[in-house]
Parts: C-alpha cells; structure tokens; sequence
C-alpha cells in the first residue's frame, strides 16, 4: 500500500511526522476503552487517498476494513470512498450518527496480541461492503474527515492508523 495524496484540514498533524509509515501496516488497536496514539489526524474536512497493494474485490460481506481510534463515548468520522482509476470515487453513505462511517468501532487487531487485521469478525474498526454501492473492484480509497468533528490542536478529526482488504 502507498499514501497516493495527503490534504490536511485545519488542526491537522498529529502523526504527520511519521509519513508514511504512521498509516501503512497492521492496525495498532488499544481495544474498547483507549484509542491508540498510532495514527494520522486529518483535520477538519482533511483527506488522504491511497493506493491498496491488491485490488479489492466485492465478495460475500465485507471488503474493507478501515480502522480510525475510536473509543466508548469518543468517535470522529470519516467518510469512506473507492476507485478503480483513483479519479473518480464512489463513497458509500455517512450519516451524522456514524451510520456508514468510519470512525465508529474501536479497533482490535495490534500485531502484538495476534487479531487477524483482515477478519472483520475478530478484528475491529468498521468493515464496508463494495456491494453496498454497487462497485466491483477497486484499487484506491479515499478517507475525508467529515468537517463535523473535535478539531483541537493538532489531534483534530479523524485519525487513520491503518486500512485492510477483508479475508
């Protein structure tokens, strides 16, 4: 996988220093209760777009895992889109109350304590289905922070630690 583009939004730059590789690899969860520090923050209405070693291919459930920091009572959203080409994205819808969003299920999977990161039964984060919105396949994902967020210091909107195709 490689990082393709990066467009902060304003309180954008926690983990900036540690491009690339701060959102390429294995998720690094901290599990229900405590987001992890192993992230990217996008920023108000920020985005990134990457490019996925594989192509991902729409198959029974899930097809993606996408895997932000969230934790019980504290979620920031983003909205997730694909491509084929990596100019033209289809997202799949994202409601004000995290229905479709990523952002919204704590993440799991840490190559420490050996959660497969492309189960998307064990490993955590927020899966989404290419069926969903009609897409066969896909190379590129888009991620953009929703603009409506906590933007405090550097740490604001949503924070990316890692992206999976689903098993």
């Amino acid at each position: 996988m490689s990082v393709v583009s990066y467009e902060p939004g304003d309180n954008a730059g926690f983990g900036q220093d540690a491009l690339p590789d701060i959102v390429l690899g294995p998720p690094q969860g901290s599990g229900e209760r405590a987001g992890s520090l192993h992230v990217l923050s996008l920023g108000n209405e920020g985005s990134i777009v990457l490019e996925m070693d594989g192509i991902i291919e729409d198959g029974d459930g899930a097809d993606l895992l996408v895997f932000e920091n969230p934790f019980t009572g504290f979620n920031e959203y983003g909205v997730v889109g694909v491509s084929e080409d990596g100019e033209t994205f289809t997202e799949w819808p994202c409601a004000d109350d995290g229905t479709g969003c990523a952002g919204v299920n704590p993440v799991l999977s840490h190559p420490e304590n050996g959660i497969d990161p492309t189960d998307p039964s064990t490993a955590g984060g927020d899966a989404f289905d290419l069926g969903a919105i009609g897409v066969e396949r896909a190379v590129f994902v888009r991620i953009r922070d929703t603009g409506m967020n906590e933007y405090l210091g550097n740490s604001g909107g949503f924070d990316l630690d890692a992206l999976s195709i689903a098993q």
